[in-house]
């Protein structure tokens, strides 16, 4: 496995549609997928590939002097559990320090919703280090609370 920055924005674009496609259960509405998929053009991204397929990325979103978000991840899931999300994550945080960032925060769905595959998502993050900051109930909709974590770097 490899982890590239820098592609053209055009093949960040299709990488991030083509790995939220294969997780319907994380991303499931089409309209923030193709939103996620747009922003991914002009955001720091990185993907992961194995031979000449993308396997997984990240795209990291910029908010002040002090912190930056990770807008959106993905991994196949025939990958998954091999370690390409925690070495995506590292990848990007070690660009965030050497930017002077020092803290990283990730949106996810609340614990409030009954989710299994959000579950997974926030061991994920909390095995990396990250912790539950605040629900906004509202941010997205009443049917999905979004929790804000945080990283120190």
């Amino acid at each position: 496995m490899r982890i590239l920055f820098n592609l053209p924005a055009e093949q960040c674009e299709s990488i991030c549609l083509a790995i939220l496609r294969e997780l319907p259960s994380w991303f499931g509405n089409e309209a923030p997928v193709l939103d996620y998929a747009q922003q991914c053009r002009t955001l720091p991204f990185w993907a992961a590939f194995d031979g000449e397929q993308a396997i997984g990325f990240v795209a990291l979103k910029p908010h002040n002097a002090f912190t930056s978000e990770i807008c959106v991840m993905g991994v196949l899931p025939a990958y998954h559990r091999r370690g390409i999300g925690r070495q995506l994550l590292a990848t990007c945080e070690e660009y965030a320090r050497q930017n002077s960032t020092r803290y990283l925060s990730v949106k996810t769905l609340a614990d409030t919703h009954p989710s299994k595959s959000y579950a997974k998502t926030r061991a994920f993050y909390e095995a990396a280090g990250f912790v539950p900051l605040e629900i906004f109930p509202l941010h997205w909709d009443k049917d999905n609370p979004c929790l804000v974590m945080v990283k120190g770097l």
